[in-house]
């Protein structure tokens, strides 16, 4: 492992992978997690953790510094689980307290369903439940065409329809700023993955609310304040209800801590020390 200022960067080896992970500050392990954003969307909101905690970030499977064995293996919500257990005792500072966002919030919930001895708390951020929506199907059939779209080519078409379904409001300009002409190679190989290889896996992952309920884990359910009406919303308060827990309310939209990490930050760790 080598360290670079306050940041020490290691790999850890699995059978099927390479784990690129980052280690910031000292006390409590909290390890922040994304799928598929990377360790450096967390590097801000793990700045400001990192005065009171030892924070964990990684790059999930299949994406920038975390490459598969064979990069055409899907990357499945158990995989990441045992991916993020496995970080966890390596680092040998836990249990961990975890907050996951999206896709990593899937992954959290994995993980506290399969070790919760791992975990203490699970904060998981809009995590995308599709099967717990009563219009799932058509969802499922959404989510199809999106990724038929982009094998197909069409990269702005498969976000413009990605976009929609999240109830996310992005004008045209933005589209075409963001996912046209000269990109990023290591940007759009993640992006080429997710949508090949994770997005289905992912949003098809189904929770069991009776198990979450009687593990010793404690679970929260994190809505961006900004988020209402949203796919990822609506999912979050489907979860929330199956559980028998109040969703609670954090800064911005679904990637609040992105966007304001300080705030963010503060706000979590207000909803980690209420009782």
């Amino acid at each position: 492992m080598t360290a670079s200022s306050a940041v020490t960067t290691g790999t850890l080896v699995v059978p099927d992978a390479r784990l690129y992970y980052e280690v910031r500050g000292a006390g409590p392990l909290l390890v922040l997690i994304g799928a598929p954003m990377n360790a450096a969307s967390f590097a801000a909101a793990a700045e400001q953790l990192a005065t009171t905690n030892t924070v964990l970030t990684t790059d999930p499977r299949g994406h920038f510094g975390s490459p598969l064995n064979d990069p055409d293996q899907d990357s499945t919500v158990l995989a990441r689980a045992g991916d993020l257990a496995q970080l966890i005792t390596h680092v040998d500072a836990g249990p961990a307290v975890v907050f996951g966002s999206s896709g990593g919030a899937v992954t959290a919930l994995a993980l506290a369903q399969t070790s919760p001895d791992l975990v203490t708390t699970v904060v998981a951020h809009e995590p995308p439940v599709r099967e717990l929506l009563p219009d799932a199907e058509a969802q499922r059939t959404l989510t199809d065409d999106i990724v038929a779209t982009y094998a197909a080519g069409d990269v702005i078409g498969a976000w413009r329809k990605f976009f929609a379904q999240a109830a996310i409001p992005l004008p045209e300009p933005m589209l075409e700023q963001l996912f046209g002409g000269d990109r990023d190679p290591g940007q759009v190989t993640s992006e080429r993955f997710w949508f090949a290889h994770e997005l289905r896996q992912t949003t098809s992952w189904v929770p069991d609310p009776p198990l979450l309920r009687s593990i010793p884990t404690r679970v929260i359910i994190g809505i961006g304040a900004e988020s209402a009406g949203q796919f990822c919303d609506r999912t979050s308060r489907e979860l929330a209800a199956a559980i028998g827990v109040d969703p609670v309310l954090f800064p911005g939209d679904h990637t609040g801590f992105v966007n304001d990490a300080a705030t963010f930050a503060a706000r979590l760790r207000e909803v980690l020390d209420q009782p």
